[in-house]
């Protein structure tokens, strides 16, 4: 599993037009599922993002989790995070899992992150969606499991 996160002020996500989701502080993860992932990197993964202190303490140093900060996910599925651009001009998407076992898998990474305390939205898997946002720093990792 891959996921890009991105610490942000706001961030929405729209579908047809139609906003189906909107945080404020916290992070944008979008999330891509690899064909070989399963259930104990999507565990592993969640909570990885669940601890990582990105958000700003009282001294103004990146040593607060997003817990402690207050804050929300937003999550949207990205199969192309496994785009592989190393032939040719035209990437292949041959190592995302199928779509039915990405669905189950994060389904599966949304529960662990409510699990852990978190508050988290979601866009709509399948769908092409807008997503906005706010990025604050910027700040901008990728996590791999």
């Amino acid at each position: 599993m891959k996921c890009v996160v991105q610490r942000v002020a706001e961030a929405a996500v729209s579908v047809g037009g139609r906003e189906v989701s909107r945080i404020g502080r916290g992070m944008l993860v979008l999330l891509g599922v690899g064909a070989s992932d399963g259930e104990e990197e999507a565990l592993a993964l969640a909570e990885k993002l669940s601890k990582l202190r990105i958000f700003d303490d009282e001294a103004g140093k990146m040593n607060l989790d997003l817990k402690q900060a207050g804050g929300e996910v937003l999550l949207v599925s990205q199969f192309t995070l496994y785009g592989d651009c190393g032939k040719g001009r035209r990437p292949s998407f041959t190592s995302a899992a199928p779509p039915e076992k990405a669905r189950d898998l994060v389904s599966f990474f949304r529960d662990c992150l409510s699990a852990a305390g978190l508050s988290v939205g979601e866009g709509v898997f399948g769908e092409r969606m807008e997503v906005s946002l706010v990025n604050d720093g910027p700040v901008t990792l990728i996590l791999e499991k």
